[in-house]
């Protein structure tokens, strides 16, 4: 795909509103809700977004309410649900455990480039997913077949956004699932790359190739002191459980960092636990005042970095006035703080997020297809702190922060 119609585009100026309205004492208006979605850029609309959010729990008959929507709508009810208004069997099968829907029903958009872009589009629907959606949502979106207008666009920003083919009417992504999560994730930081560079004249490979130059891993140096502030905490945490713990198996949500990781991590011993603990004082030390580059040596090193770049996410938001210390003095870039930027480019791929979906438990076993046919390494926890390279490897007698 192109993306000259992006160049030179004022993505910072992009904005949506939502819209939703139901007559209070309205008992309809329960299980099916309408909502419009306006684009704006520079507070202008050029588009408008059309979903519907059918909440199978609270509709009395889904399929009848979304039949009489009509339209796209009324394709969606006679594919997924049933007669008796249940979903159907080949859904269930389909989907890992959806119990709503949120149906991407049409899109008017200004058709000349840039707005008429897969990309943008993309971006938008993420952010409509991200609102009005959450955990066992499937989202539905129409293939370019369907004669709704912004079909093509939505297909194709489907495609973009991990969506499977359901039939040749429906698409449908699972939030349930990680995949789609991490596809927005590449959208976003690749509008976000553009916005930084101006756009660019490439074609196909712009989607395809991230690296972008042998500098794309460098981050902003505001950027780096909020990220080393995150590792360094996450580093204390990780030892501290490393003392509380010892040998002992933790479960979800144990301890300060050990039970945010991955389940197959849970019963490692306390040698595996410091090793994991050093990874945060590793990239640390990368990021070493001045430093503006860090690529995660190991799988150990992945992990870290994502619950690094999570964690520096959380204190913008939540820690501003100890943000606004870690950076005090240092020049601002557009780049600062791009959290979704980081990770897009700073890794090379982002298998080692699977371990958190149950729905591929098994996938760190290299004899696993899904793993075999990925490609996959070093996601067994025996093998996170193997180099991915071993003559760039670390010191193997560098020690330890802690006994």
């Amino acid at each position: 795909m192109s993306r000259q119609g992006l160049a030179n585009f004022p993505l910072d100026k992009v904005e949506l509103e939502f819209h939703h309205r139901h007559r209070l004492l309205d008992p309809s208006a329960r299980g099916v809700q309408r909502w419009e979605v306006s684009v704006l850029v520079d507070g202008q609309r050029v588009g408008l977004l059309h979903a519907v959010r059918g909440l199978f729990w609270k509709a009395d008959d889904l399929r009848e309410r979304l039949g009489d929507e009509q339209s796209f709508c009324g394709v969606v009810a006679e594919q997924v649900l049933d007669s008796a208004g249940r979903f159907s069997s080949a859904f269930e099968d389909f989907t890992e455990a959806a119990s709503s829907l949120l149906v991407i029903e049409r899109l008017d958009l200004q058709e000349q480039e840039p707005y008429a872009d897969p990309l943008l589009v993309a971006a938008v629907v993420a952010s409509v997913v991200d609102r009005l959606t959450e955990n066992h949502f499937a989202v539905v979106l129409p293939t370019a077949d369907v004669p709704v207008a912004g079909a093509a666009l939505l297909a194709e920003a489907g495609r973009l956004l991990a969506a499977e083919p359901f039939s040749e009417e429906l698409q449908i992504m699972d939030t349930s699932l990680a995949a789609p999560e991490e596809a927005a994730n590449r959208v976003r930081g690749l509008l976000q790359s553009l916005a930084r560079s101006g756009g660019g004249e490439g074609g196909e490979s712009d989607w395809e190739d991230e690296d972008g130059g042998e500098d794309a891993e460098d981050v902003s140096v505001r950027t780096a002191a909020v990220l080393r502030f995150a590792l360094e905490e996450l580093s204390a945490q990780a030892w501290e459980d490393v003392a509380e713990f010892g040998d002992r198996p933790v479960g979800r949500g144990q301890g300060l960092v050990l039970g945010s990781l991955p389940r197959v991590t849970w019963a490692r011993d306390r040698q595996w636990r410091r090793q994991m603990a050093r990874c945060f004082d590793d990239l640390a030390a990368d990021l070493a005042p001045g430093a503006r580059s860090v690529v995660p040596g190991c799988t150990g090193e992945e992990m870290a970095l994502h619950l690094a770049v999570d964690r520096a996410r959380s204190m913008v938001l939540n820690r501003p006035a100890l943000v606004e210390r870690a950076v005090a003095g240092l020049p601002e870039d557009r780049g600062d703080l791009d959290w979704d930027w980081c990770s897009s480019v700073l890794f090379e791929d982002h298998d080692v997020l699977m371990l958190f979906d149950s729905s591929l438990d098994g996938i760190e076993d290299s004899g696993n297809d899904v793993n075999q046919a990925m490609g996959m390494t070093n996601l067994a926890a025996a093998a996170w702190f193997v180099p991915f390279d071993p003559e760039q490897g670390r010191e193997a007698g560098r020690g330890f922060r802690h006994p």
